[in-house]
């Protein structure tokens, strides 16, 4: 049987980037940037989407390869 490959995917502190971009936790629930379950999420580490990536990079500036630290666990 073969034993499958996961992806250790980590987020490179993406509330401080956030913050640092103007927009702080209380702004995001405030304006509705981001769901309350996307913002535990990204506390917890936990798996975002692609398209609440893209919707960081952009409120950032700071692109995706920047945001994130990926690997393959065997």
């Amino acid at each position: 049987m073969k034993k499958k490959d996961n992806i250790i995917i980590k987020y490179n502190n993406l509330l401080e980037k956030l913050a640092d971009a103007g927009y702080n936790t209380s702004r995001i629930r405030k304006e509705h940037i981001l769901p309350e379950a996307t913002m535990t999420n990204i506390r917890n580490n936990r798996d975002i989407n692609l398209r609440t990536l893209v919707k960081i990079s952009l409120l950032t500036n700071i692109s995706i390869e920047k945001l994130i630290t990926y690997r393959m666990e065997k």
